[in-house]
């Protein structure tokens, strides 16, 4: 559910008009809406809320101050993957001890940041990790929590490129090198080995990956507790999926439901790392057409949100619905949706039945609040687009829109 709907022959975003957002801070924009944030972080939440529990956003999926500011007033803690995203969390408010940091190239400065903060625990992904972790640790006199990521080859049966529980993936430890790595973990003298770590994948439409990298991961908390290991925390990642064509994926009830009846009982705090699941639909992509052109074989509908604002269409041929934002009626035709950049890669929707739409009129991609803004570049000397956050009739800009000036301002 969203707050996204036409009213009056317009489209609004809760109490404003995407019209006069659009004419007021130009396209592209990408436009956020409070209510529906609030809305998937809390129906997320309370799914597990009969056994205890922490919800870490995945600040990955989008970043900007405003919307984990808003996250964080309700709770949720933070899943990590770089010193920029730690710095962003901890300027947002967000406790450090509800903070994790997961993925495979920390840097040394970025470990001392995290000790310095004092985050909740560190996800480690290889035992060189480790021995660093511990090494760093041991000289600023601390002692690092750590839990590992397990690869329990897994198939989450998603996008390749978003597969990450797969023995040919780069993620985690398999679970025999994982015994080696507790079992060091455990006689290092600035690292306390505290929790089990899993994530298979993203956009995953059924718990059953889930449910099977669950059992094997419950194995293995077995031999750790026959090593006499103290593990507290289970985080089993995100990745459930959202609806951006016509994939039905659980909803968190379901999902909520499924862990609790295998995990009420057991002595371990679950950590959940959702991210698309909470901002995927809560934001839209807002393009204004520049021409219309039909060649022998195509018929191409060129906008001025390019590769470089929303990849993921070039990146992996992900589908994001697209309607005008104010509908005109007219017949529908086969196009491509496609950007100025110099790119034959560069589209936004292929082969898509839409309404005849003219110059100057506009068009909104659906689902782009997830991996929009925070994957997007500057490729062709293009300012990133605005960040809008509505919140019932009130209008925050949460990122102003770049200029040629702050294009070059590093290199000058």
């Amino acid at each position: 559910m969203h707050h996204f709907e036409q009213r009056n022959g317009t489209l609004f975003v809760e109490g404003v008009s995407v019209t006069e957002l659009a004419e007021r801070f130009g396209t592209p924009l990408y436009i956020y809406s409070t209510a529906t944030l609030k809305r998937h972080f809390e129906a997320f939440d309370t799914a597990f809320a009969s056994m205890e529990h922490l919800t870490c956003y995945s600040v990955k999926a989008n970043s900007n101050l405003h919307v984990l500011r808003l996250l964080a007033s309700l709770g949720a803690g933070m899943d990590i993957v770089s010193g920029g995203e730690l710095y962003r969390a901890l300027l947002a408010g967000v406790p450090a001890e509800k903070i994790v940091y997961s993925g495979v190239g920390k840097k040394p400065g970025e470990i001392r940041q995290a000790l310095t903060a004092g985050i909740l625990m560190f996800n480690v992904e290889s035992m060189q990790e480790l021995i660093r972790i511990n090494d760093v640790a041991r000289e600023m006199g601390k002692v690092a929590q750590v839990s590992f990521r397990i690869n329990p080859d897994v198939d989450p049966k998603t996008h390749p490129y978003i597969s990450t529980g797969l023995k040919k993936n780069k993620f985690g430890l398999n679970i025999d090198l994982s015994l080696e790595a507790y079992a060091l973990a455990r006689d290092l003298p600035a690292v306390e080995p505290v929790g089990i770590d899993c994530h298979i994948g993203s956009q995953l439409t059924s718990i059953e990956p889930f449910m099977e990298a669950l059992d094997k991961l419950l194995v293995f908390y077995d031999k750790l507790k026959a090593m006499n290991l103290d593990i507290r925390y289970l985080d089993l990642g995100g990745g459930l999926g959202i609806n951006y064509d016509e994939e039905e994926p659980p909803h968190p009830t379901e999902f909520g439901a499924a862990l609790t009846k295998v995990l009420g009982k057991l002595p371990l705090k679950l950590i959940l790392e959702p991210g698309r699941v909470i901002v995927g639909n809560a934001g839209i992509l807002v393009t204004e057409v520049l021409y219309t052109k039909q060649s022998p074989n195509k018929s191409f509908v060129i906008v001025d949100a390019a590769m470089n604002d929303l990849v993921r269409p070039s990146l992996y041929g992900s589908f994001h619905r697209v309607e005008e934002v104010e509908p005109q009626g007219r017949p529908t035709q086969d196009v491509d949706v496609v950007g100025p950049i110099c790119e034959s890669g560069d589209f936004l929707a292929k082969d898509r039945q839409l309404p005849e739409v003219r110059q100057g009129e506009r068009l909104a991609f659906y689902s782009a609040g997830a991996y929009g803004f925070t994957m997007s570049s500057n490729y062709n000397s293009r300012p990133r687009a605005a960040e809008i956050l509505v919140d019932g009739e009130q209008v925050i800009v949460a990122r102003r829109r770049e200029t040629f000036e702050s294009l070059v301002a590093q290199e000058l």
